[in-house]
């Protein structure tokens, strides 16, 4: 059987054919375009290809697959893969392409999760929303220095009404005319965060996993749209805790022999959905809403024990495997009065989950 392992890169990737019952290997260069592609690896009999995940891997597995070949998308940090190169402790791409055609024979490899297309045109969507906002914040921090350097402040409000909130102020006519760009770029920005907003929300009121999550504390459309696209579908995990853990938000573990110690989350996973994640537990944890009144009493507890970032965290934390119960189940949220979350239960707070 032939067993193909492509090193993909943006310009030019590196394909390496095995022949497992002749044990040739053949080696060829090819530019990272779908004609290129479809040319070297089309009308050949079906192979096994062996692709690392990257920014070119999901466009080019479905491109191969279309010609016939069964595709692996795989952890390009799973070291079982490159023992030869390791052991000869220098890389190239032929010798890449070459480990990961021989990772495909022995089936040393570890395959990830290709996520759906709708899930990745939610993310896609949910960057751009991200840019935006990180611009935006980044404008309106310049503003506010430039502003402060001529001894004014801007008035407290929400970041939708900063523009205003400038425009009010006397400025001098050299600052004033000095910050009319971004002013006017910020208002753009404003414009176009609402048009993004607007599709995020569309699009989480035509999912049902999103809407449901919704019913959730301080869970709107862009926490749950990041949440189902994050995670893509709930059958992946067997448990919450891997669902935490997927999302970084699990202490790191540094433990030998009789030493036990643990340290701060590791923040793998999805850097998005944690701090939306986190800024809903800040929410829980300072606001009043009756809804909110089971999860602000849990965390209260933990904020007297370890303090209100620990809380916070352990909040967010929480507030993950509840949202992934609620979807694996197929259930709303819905509050128990007078009962307060247990710190690990198996169905994750099945008290809260209607």
């Amino acid at each position: 059987m032939v067993h193909i392992g492509i090193d993909l890169h943006k310009r030019e990737s590196q394909i390496c054919w095995l022949d497992t019952d002749t044990g040739e290997v053949r080696q060829q260069r090819i530019q990272t375009r779908r004609d290129r592609l479809e040319a070297v690896l089309g009308g050949v009999a079906p192979a096994d290809v062996v692709i690392e995940a990257g920014t070119e891997s999901e466009w080019v597995a479905q491109c191969v697959e279309a010609l016939g070949h069964q595709v692996h998308v795989v952890d390009p940090n799973y070291a079982p893969m490159y023992p030869r190169a390791r052991k000869a402790r220098h890389k190239n791409d032929p010798r890449d392409a070459d480990a990961l055609a021989h990772a495909g024979a022995r089936g040393i490899y570890h395959e990830i999760h290709r996520v759906s297309g709708a899930r990745r045109q939610v993310r896609q969507l949910l960057t751009v929303r991200e840019a935006l906002v990180r611009t935006r914040t980044r404008y309106i921090a310049m503003v506010r220095a430039a502003v402060r350097s001529e001894g004014l402040r801007v008035a407290s409000g929400t970041a939708e009404t900063f523009v205003a909130r400038v425009r009010a102020l006397a400025l001098p006519v050299g600052l004033d005319e000095g910050l009319g760009p971004v002013l006017l770029m910020l208002e753009v920005l404003e414009t176009q965060l609402r048009v993004v907003d607007t599709h995020v929300a569309a699009v989480a009121t035509t999912d049902a996993a999103m809407r449901r999550l919704q019913t959730a504390p301080r869970i709107g459309p862009v926490t749950s749209a990041a949440f189902v696209a994050a995670l893509d579908t709930p059958d992946r995990f067997a448990t919450a805790g891997q669902v935490a853990s997927y999302l970084g938000l699990v202490p790191k573990d540094d433990s030998s022999g009789d030493r036990r110690r643990g340290g701060h989350i590791t923040r793998a996973g999805s850097p998005r959905v944690r701090y939306l994640l986190v800024q809903a537990a800040w929410g829980i944890l300072q606001g009043r809403e009756t809804a909110d009144l089971a999860l602000r009493q849990w965390a209260e507890g933990l904020a007297q024990r370890g303090g209100r970032r620990v809380a916070v965290v352990g909040l967010a934390r929480r507030l993950a495997r509840i949202l992934w119960a609620m979807w694996r189940d197929g259930t709303d949220f819905a509050p128990v009065a007078g009962r307060t979350p247990s710190a690990g239960g198996h169905v994750i707070d099945a008290v809260l989950v209607a």
